[in-house]
């Protein structure tokens, strides 16, 4: 699988929009399903960019189709990195780590479950390691797929739009989408601040026994 995978990035680490939108081209009917498998293999390989197939996806196919593509290309790699975390890495971690790996926050599903979901809103954190961790974790799958649908949705959209209008006339339309992604992503962000600031100044409140 290493050897599979060094293979994999030696041939595509170099990709760019006009290196995907060439593959497109030759992949004919086939562009989809093009798509989808380089979003899944950027995934599970870090140093594979996803951001320009995102983008060649929105100039080839449009925001609508391109969004669609890229989520399914994303969740797959996900879901696959979840997963060989999860079989690969998590005896391994718990025998090192011991009984302390599931407590605390570390147990709590609801914790990692948003802590998934923002993760997936702040393009800074990595994503392929945030979908390592999380199998690593105690998390259930169906709570890992369902946090990173929903965080991915806005950077998907953003950057399939983003290739649509960049291969048509720029138009004042853009403005609005461009807007509508910001807001999806920071007002989540801003509410879960928001929360926990609240719940620690409760906590400081709160009486302290002598």
């Amino acid at each position: 699988m290493l050897v599979l995978a060094v293979a994999v990035a030696g041939g595509l680490v170099g990709l760019d929009q006009q290196s995907v939108a060439a593959m497109l081209d030759r992949a004919g009917v086939w562009g989809p399903v093009a798509i989808v498998g380089l979003m899944t293999v950027a995934v599970v390989i870090s140093p594979l960019p996803s951001a320009p197939i995102a983008v060649a996806a929105g100039a080839a196919y449009g925001h609508t189709l391109g969004t669609g593509l890229v989520l399914a290309g994303a969740l797959m790699g996900a879901v696959f990195a979840f997963v060989l975390a999860r079989l690969l890495g998590r005896d391994f971690v718990a025998r090192w780590v011991g009984p302390t790996l599931d407590t605390g926050l570390l147990g709590s599903q609801n914790f990692l479950t948003w802590t998934v979901f923002v993760s997936r809103l702040l393009p800074f954190v990595s994503f392929d390691l945030v979908s390592y961790a999380a199998g690593l974790s105690a998390l259930r799958p169906w709570r890992f797929v369902l946090a990173t649908l929903a965080g991915i949705v806005p950077a998907s959209f953003g950057l399939a739009h983003l290739g649509s209008a960049l291969s048509g006339p720029v138009t004042s339309g853009t403005l609005w989408p461009v807007l509508a992604l910001g807001l999806l992503t920071g007002l989540p962000v801003a509410w879960a601040a928001w929360r926990s600031g609240r719940s620690f100044s409760q906590s400081n409140k709160m009486p302290r026994r002598l």
